[in-house]
């Protein structure tokens, strides 16, 4: 078993002390995804990073991963009597375990009481429902995880979509990567978002995916239903002639299909209709523009074959439930 650590430079102002969470089995991109954004976070007053970090267990010492890397953590109990402002609570198969733990949550819930800020990443959301802390609240967690969540504590507000959510100052995010948006939206509420945007840029992602959108991906749902690859083609070439009139009897012709038959066959094994899959590739192809071109709203509507701004603007709203303009006014990439 491989182990790591890692020093992790500390801001002159200790204010913002982030806590992680860890127990047996964790998921370490969970970990270490949240874990490099807080620590790259400079503060834009000081120059100086921006949080504390620090990875706890209930014991301290290794803890063993879902990989064959290990990881040192301090235990707890020595931030119980320290002003924490940021804990979050990470995800993995673990989880399962944790949630019954009473060890566990006596410790989220001593630490949650510290903490300014509580949050978790994918399957962590299960740790937190489990102690308490999501009553009453809108929650959600990856998607595999949804029904477990929404079953065992019926109390908690499950979502399925979203990417993360925030509810007062508790915070949940989706599956895995997730937890990186999730910590690229709290940097820009505690440090602006020319901060989250400079880490973001510094590890090439995107700081484009707000909370409310899917945690699925379009373009790997299609996939996955389409295992055949029966429409992969048709699906490329609908992404490189939106501006075509792109009924069904067209794309029954690129298929060498009647147009019933292709209309029963298609939405038989996609589970929407072609016009409904037309407007989804529509929207994923104006979202990549929105966020990475400098083409006006206007022109990006018509590149996608919307027609008009407004037509646009209403798929978004249906799909989205945001704006063009206020999708790329809050989420273009940097």
């Amino acid at each position: 078993m491989t182990s790591f650590s890692a020093k992790i430079a500390e801001p002159a102002d200790k204010t913002r002390q982030v806590v992680f969470v860890v127990y047996p089995d964790i998921v370490l991109l969970d970990l270490v995804g949240p874990l490099q954004v807080f620590s790259h976070a400079l503060d834009p007053e000081t120059k100086a990073n921006g949080y504390a970090c620090a990875v706890t267990s209930v014991g301290g010492g290794m803890i063993d991963t879902n990989t064959v890397v290990s990881i040192p953590s301090e235990p707890a109990s020595r931030y119980l009597n320290e002003r924490i402002h940021t804990l979050v609570v990470i995800g993995g198969d673990g989880a399962n375990t944790a949630m019954d733990d009473t060890r566990v949550l006596d410790t989220v819930n001593a630490l949650a009481a510290r903490a300014q800020r509580v949050c978790s990443v994918c399957s962590g959301a299960l740790v937190l429902a489990a102690a308490g802390l999501l009553n009453g609240r809108r929650a959600v967690t990856h998607w595999d995880d949804c029904e477990t969540l929404a079953t065992c504590f019926p109390d908690v507000r499950v979502e399925v979509d979203p990417i993360y959510i925030k509810d007062g100052h508790v915070w949940t995010s989706a599956g895995i990567t997730a937890g990186i948006d999730m910590a690229l939206a709290v940097v820009a509420e505690d440090l602006g978002r020319r901060s989250a945007l400079r880490v973001a840029r510094s590890m090439v992602t995107h700081m484009a995916r707000a909370g409310g959108q899917s945690q699925f991906s379009p373009v790997l749902r299609r996939q996955l239903l389409d295992s055949t690859g029966r429409f992969e083609e048709l699906h490329h070439w609908i992404a490189e002639n939106l501006e075509q009139d792109l009924r069904v009897e067209e794309l029954a012709a690129q298929v060498n299909m009647s147009a019933r038959n292709f209309a029963r066959l298609y939405t038989g094994q996609m589970g929407l209709t072609p016009a409904k899959a037309v407007e989804a590739i529509r929207i994923e192809v104006a979202q990549d523009l929105l966020g990475t071109s400098e083409k006006t709203i206007k022109q990006v509507a018509a590149h996608c074959g919307f027609n008009d701004e407004e037509r646009m603007r209403r798929a978004f709203m249906r799909t989205l439930n945001v704006s063009p303009t206020d999708y790329r006014r809050g989420f273009r990439s940097a």
